[in-house]
Formats: C-alpha cells, structure tokens, sequence
C-alpha cells in the first residue's frame, strides 16, 4: 500500500512538472515576457541598491576632503602633543577622522600685522581638497599666503618676504607669555636701546618689529579660498618653531565620518574631559554636516521613490502576462476541472510557474544590475563595486514575492472559470 501510494505521488509529481514544463515551452513568447519584466525590475533594484549603499559612504569620504566637520580649540599656549594624541584616538574611537593642526602667531610684515599659521601641509591638504593653491603647499624655508595678504603686498610666487616676530603681540597666549613680555620690558629700559632689539622667551625670538628686521622667506604658493584663509600666511611648524619657538598648538580640525548627533556628543565629551593639559572647547561646524546628511537623505528619498515605481511597473507587466496567459488557457483549465482538477492545484501550478518567471528573471537582472552599477561608480565616483550577496538574494525574495502578487489577480480569474460554460462553447 506504501509502495502503491509512494508512486502515485511521484507520477503527480512528474506530471505537475511536465505541465510546468509545457506550459512554459509552448508560450515561449509570453514566458519571456514575464521574465523581461522580472528582468528589468530585478537589474533597476539592484543597481540602484548597490549604487545607494556605495555612494553614501563615497560622499562621505568625499566630503570630509571639503573641509572639517570639528573643531578643537585650545588656550593657555595651547595643546600639547599628548593632548592631540589623546583627543585623536577619543574621535578615532567614534568614526574615521583625519585631522590637522594649526598654531597661529601674529607676525608683523612692514611694521604691519599679519597672521602666521603652523601646519603640517600634508595634513591641511587631505581634508581641504577645495583649496585653490598657486604653486605649492609650504615646505622648509617656502611659504603659501593666501590671496588677499598676496594682494596687499603685491607678492607673486617666487617672491621674497621678510616675516618678523614680537612675543608682544602674541600676550594673549597666557601669563607666561605676559610675565616674560614684562621682562623683556625691563630689560629693555635698563638697557637703554632704542634700535631693534632681540630677547629669548622660552626659545623664541622677539624682535621690535617698528624698527625692520625678521626672517626671510620665498613664497612658495599663493592659497585662494574665498574664506577667512585668504587672510593668512602659512608656514611649516619648523619654520614657525624657528621664528616664534616651540609651543602647543591652537587649533585641531577633525574631518570625522559621523552624523550630526554623533558630533555633537563627541564635542560635549571632548569639552568636558578632564586628562588634558589645558582647557579645550570643541564645536561641529554644522555647514559640513548638514550638507553631508542632506545629499545623502535626498539621494536615499530618490531611490526608494525610483523603487516604488519601478516595483509597480514590474508588477504591472507581470500581472498583465500572467493574465494573458490564462485567457489562452481558458479552454485547457475548463477542461481540466471537468476531469476533477481542483481550483487550489490549478492555482498552485500558475503560482509555481510565475515563481520559475521571478527566479529566472532575477538572477539575469541581478547579473545586469551588477555590471551596470559598477561602470557607474568606476566612471562616476572612480570606486569599485564588490559583489553583494546579501542584496541578490534580497532583490531574488523581492522579485519572487512580486511576481507571487502579480499571479494572484489571474489565478482567482482561472478559479472562476465554470467548466460547463468553456465546454458548452467548445
């Protein structure tokens, strides 16, 4: 009895698979055009999944070389590089930063005031991308003005410039600085000079600047921002140690792959750590972020949009095929029920094959869609596109679930469909 029951089901089996089988071979035409559909559904979420998960982080990193997205300050002579180092690896724990540091001195050029920045170029440079330099960046002995101190002093690239430093004009750095400035005053009136004189703070060099004098310099680059960088003079931290002696720096711009709320906290804890050699304050430069997170919710908004669309269009011409298909078949699924099929195995058995549409019609789709999206980030973005199997097999869920819902329309129709009525007209 087993046995006998054993191949009846098999013989089921084999004759379902052998309807499947015929019914898609003998309307080959309708066949492939509910796998064009699947198809073109199936490469459009694809590509536009891969290209969306890609570009945002893309942006990012694209971003941050625009400029930083947080700002350390510190007073007092500034950060030590202890201090940097520490508040590097707390916004390193976070997300990944690239950072640059900046030490400023008022220099005086012709008796008039300027302001000199110590940085390391190579660190300016990867997180400001969107600086128009003339020439190149600092080096030893070479330095980049921006383009308004250019302009007022009429400095072309090559030129000579003598820079010269008074601690007196940098008091504002803290008492140290004040308490040595007195004694330099002293100094000064007990020795009765009245030319230019030069005194040591803490290696630094101070020079009356009223009276001429300084450290010669060749322009080495010409900086053009549209900013407040326009109106200073940028040096290498060697250089400046060498003009103005050795200190902390002033400023630690962070360009940090983080959200907003993410930046905001950080700042708060950076502000209110207690292991650091001087009190810092820390702020987001919201222009950045708020840029960043705006394209990427657009960008994001415009796919599921695309999606949508192309969701009910592949739905659409699914349904429309699979509808088509039952007209075709109207005598044979009469026929059928006559001899005792039920409305449920005639139902399945549209359902399984539009299912075969929707698996067929994803893997080619999800093929295409691969190597659609990867000539878009190579020649948009210049970024390769790995192969993801998390988003194929969601975009072959995706396809089998809509074209199941496609189905479902003409299914209750052939269910409908009266025996007696299709036999009467045959």
């Amino acid at each position: 009895m087993v046995n006998i029951h054993t191949a009846h089901d098999v013989s089921n089996r084999r004759m379902f698979a052998t309807m499947i089988r015929g019914a898609v071979f003998r309307r080959r035409s309708r066949a492939l055009m509910a796998i064009v559909a699947t198809l073109v559904g199936a490469a459009t979420l694809f590509c536009l999944a891969a290209v969306c998960i890609v570009v945002p982080q893309q942006m990012r990193d694209d971003m941050r070389s625009f400029g930083a997205n947080l700002i350390v300050r510190a007073s007092d002579g500034g950060a030590s590089t202890q201090d940097v180092r520490t508040i590097t690896q707390d916004v390193t724990a976070v997300g990944d930063a690239q950072s640059a540091t900046y030490r400023y001195e008022n220099v005086r050029i012709h008796a008039a005031p300027y302001m000199l920045a110590g940085i390391d170029s190579n660190d300016v440079q990867a997180i400001n991308h969107h600086w128009s330099v003339d020439g190149h960046w600092p080096s030893n002995g070479h330095i980049m003005v921006g383009r308004d101190v250019a302009t007022a002093l009429d400095l072309k690239v090559g030129s000579t410039l003598e820079i010269a430093y008074r601690a007196d004009d940098n008091a504002q750095f803290g008492s140290q600085t004040q308490s040595t400035n007195q004694a330099q005053s002293t100094n000064q009136a007990n020795q009765g000079q009245e030319s230019t004189q030069s005194h040591s703070r803490d290696g630094r060099v101070s020079t009356d600047i009223l009276q001429g004098g300084g450290t010669k310099f060749q322009v080495g680059g010409i900086v053009d921002t549209g900013g407040n960088e326009d109106d200073i003079i940028y040096a290498t931290n060697h250089d400046v140690n060498q003009l103005a002696g050795e200190r902390g720096v002033d400023v630690i711009e962070f360009a940090v792959d983080a959200d907003a709320d993410t930046l905001f906290s950080m700042s708060q804890a950076i502000a209110a750590q207690d292991g650091l050699s001087v009190p810092v304050s820390a702020r987001q430069v919201s222009r950045m972020t708020s840029s960043n997170e705006r394209i990427i919710t657009m960008l994001q908004t415009l796919f599921w949009m695309v999606s949508l669309v192309v969701l009910a269009l592949t739905l659409v011409g699914v349904s429309t095929t699979m509808a088509s298909m039952v007209g075709q078949r109207r005598n044979e699924i009469g026929l059928r029920k006559a001899l005792g099929a039920s409305s449920w195995s005639i139902g399945m058995e549209f359902c399984i094959e539009s299912v075969l549409y929707g698996v067929i019609g994803a893997l080619l789709g999800i093929g295409i869609g691969q190597i659609v999206a990867s000539v878009l980030c190579q020649t948009v973005f210049d970024r390769s596109l790995p192969f993801n199997p998390l988003l194929a097999l969601i975009t072959v869920g995706a396809a089998i679930i809509i074209d199941i819902v496609a189905c479902i329309p003409p299914v209750r129709r052939a269910a409908s469909i009266d025996p007696a009525v299709v036999l009467r007209e045959e």
